[in-house]
C-alpha cells in the first residue's frame, strides 16, 4: 500500500510542479530546480539551466524560480536589482499564472482519469428498484439514525435517486438539515440525518455499510483451505438454516456468524432438491470462507467517448464540492477534524494491500482534484498564499514588500509543519485505537 501511495503522490506532485515549470519558462523566468521529493537529493542532473532530481523526503516537491520567495527561504538574492528573468522582474498577471499553473494541471489530471474511468470502465451500481426489494438492512449505527431493517429508502434530502450508492454518498450526506424519506408498514417517513453523521461514520463502531440492500444468496465460490471447504459446502448451495435459525438473508447469516466466532456450527444447505446438515467450524474473524451469490442483479452504465466527457468532468468537479462542505463542516464545529482528516498512512491504507489499477486510478483522481483543492488554500507558502498577494497587488498596484512576504512565508511553512505533525499523529492514534 506505501508503494502505491508513493507511486500516486510521485505523479501528482511531478505534474504540479511541472505546471510551475512550464508556464515559469512560457514567460522567459530562470527555473533552478525541479524536484520530486525534498532533500537530501537521490539523484539528479542539469538540463539547461535546470536541475532536476528526486528527494529522498517522497511526500512532496518543489520548483525554485529565480526571485521567487518560496519555502526555500533564499532572499541574498532579493537585494540585489531584479534581472529580467526573475520571477519578480515579471508583471502579475504573468506571475499570477505560474502560481495557478501547478493547480491547474492538477484539475485537468483529475478530469482526464475520471473521464477515463467512466469511459473504459463505466459504472457499476445497484439500482434503487433491485436495493428496494427486501428492504435495507440497517447496522447499529444506522438504527441510531433511526432506519430500520426493512425500511425501504425511497429518497434522500427530498429527491428521489436511481442508484442506492448515492444514499451513502458525502455529497447528500454533508448537506444542511440532510434526511431520508422511507417506506415503513406502508407509510411514508422522515428519517432526520445528525449533522454529525460523517463523525460516528470515522469511529472504528461506524462503517460505510450502515445501510445495504438486504438480499438472498446461494454459494457462489469456496475458498480453498477455509472451513467452508473442509465441510463440504459446494457451489450453488443454498444455506437455509443455522442451529435451528432460518436462514432468508446473506445479512442473517453474517450475524450468526459473528455471533459464534470459533465455535462449530449445524449448517443446513438445499442442494439439489436435498437438505444437507453440514458441521462447520467458524474461523475466529467470523469467516468460514465462501462468496455469496447475490440475487439482486446490478446495473452497469457504459458511456462513450462525448458522453464520458461530461459525467467524468462532473465526478471530478463532485470531489471538490464535498470537500467545500467537509471543510464547512469543521468549521462551524459540526464535524471534527482529527475523525474526518486523514494523513498519509490513511490515504495508504485506502490504496489497500493488492494492487487494483481500477481503484489505484480512482484514488489518483481524487487525490489530483483535493491536492488542487488544497493549494489554493489562502495559506502562505501554498499556491494558494501567493495568489492571494498577487490578486492583492493586481487590485491595488501596490505589491506587498520583501519583508511581509518572508515573515509570511515563515508563518506558512509553520502552519504547514503543524498541520503535518496533526496529520501523521491522528493517523497513528486512529491505528493504535483500532487495536484497543
Amino acid at each position: 500500500m506505501t508503494a502505491q501511495l508513493l507511486l500516486g503522490l510521485s505523479i501528482l506532485v511531478g505534474l504540479h510542479e511541472a505546471g510551475h515549470m512550464l508556464t515559469a519558462k512560457m514567460f522567459g523566468m530562470r527555473v533552478e530546480k525541479f524536484f520530486i521529493g525534498f532533500p537530501p537529493k537521490i539523484i539528479g542532473f542539469k538540463y539547461g539551466e535546470t536541475e532536476y532530481g528526486l528527494g529522498a523526503l517522497p511526500l512532496g516537491g518543489f520548483v525554485k524560480i529565480t526571485g521567487m520567495i518560496d519555502e526555500s527561504l533564499d532572499t541574498d538574492q532579493m537585494k540585489a536589482a531584479p534581472e529580467p528573468w526573475e520571477f519578480r522582474a515579471k508583471p502579475a498577471w504573468q506571475r499570477l499564472i505560474v502560481m495557478l499553473g501547478g493547480i491547474f494541471v492538477n484539475v485537468v489530471t483529475g478530469i482526464i482519469i475520471f473521464i477515463a474511468m467512466v469511459y473504459f470502465v463505466g459504472e457499476s451500481y445497484t439500482p434503487m428498484s433491485q436495493a428496494n426489494k427486501y428492504g435495507v438492512y440497517v447496522s447499529k449505527l444506522g438504527q441510531e439514525m433511526g432506519l430500520q431493517t426493512g425500511d425501504k429508502i425511497i429518497a434522500i434530502n427530498g429527491n428521489s435517486v436511481e442508484r442506492f450508492e448515492d444514499l451513502r454518498n458525502p455529497k447528500y450526506l454533508l448537506e444542511n438539515e440532510s434526511y431520508y424519506t422511507v417506506l415503513r408498514g406502508g407509510q411514508e417517513l422522515k428519517v432526520p440525518i445528525p449533522s454529525n453523521f460523517l463523525d460516528k461514520l470515522s469511529d472504528k463502531e461506524g462503517n460505510i455499510n450502515f445501510i445495504e440492500p438486504l438480499f438472498t444468496f446461494v454459494v457462489g465460490e469456496v475458498a480453498d483451505g477455509m472451513p467452508a471447504k473442509k465441510a463440504g459446502l459446494q457451489v450453488g448451495d443454498k444455506i437455509v438454516d443455522i442451529g435451528g435459525t432460518t436462514i432468508l438473508y446473506f445479512q442473517d447469516l453474517r450475524t450468526i456468524l459473528q455471533n459464534n466466532k470459533g465455535k462449530m456450527i449445524d449448517v443446513k444447505v438445499e442442494r439439489k432438491e436435498e437438505v444437507v446438515l453440514l458441521k462447520v467450524e467458524v474461523g475466529k474473524d467470523g469467516i468460514i470462507g465462501f462468496i455469496p451469490k447475490s440475487n439482486l442483479e446490478p446495473a452497469r452504465a457504459q458511456y462513450s467517448l462525448l458522453s464520458s466527457i461530461p459525467r467524468g468532468t462532473t465526478n471530478a468537479f463532485e470531489i471538490v464540492g464535498t470537500q467545500v462542505k467537509a471543510f464547512g463542516k469543521i468549521f462551524k464545529g459540526e464535524v471534527s477534524a482529527s475523525k474526518s482528516l486523514s494523513g498519509p498512512i490513511g490515504i495508504a491504507k485506502v490504496f489497500g494491500g493488492t494492487w487494483d489499477w481500477i481503484r489505484f486510478w480512482s484514488l489518483v483522481g481524487m487525490l489530483s482534484m483535493v491536492l488542487a483543492f488544497m493549494n489554493l488554500l489562502p495559506i502562505p507558502a501554498l499556491d494558494g498564499g501567493h495568489v492571494v498577494f498577487i490578486t492583492y497587488e493586481i487590485i491595488s498596484g501596490r505589491a506587498p514588500s520583501d519583508r511581509f512576504l518572508e515573515n509570511a512565508q515563515r508563518v506558512g511553512m509553520v502552519i504547514l509543519l503543524g498541520l503535518m505533525v496533526f496529520a501523521f499523529g491522528n493517523d497513528i492514534y486512529k491505528l493504535i485505537e483500532q487495536y484497543l
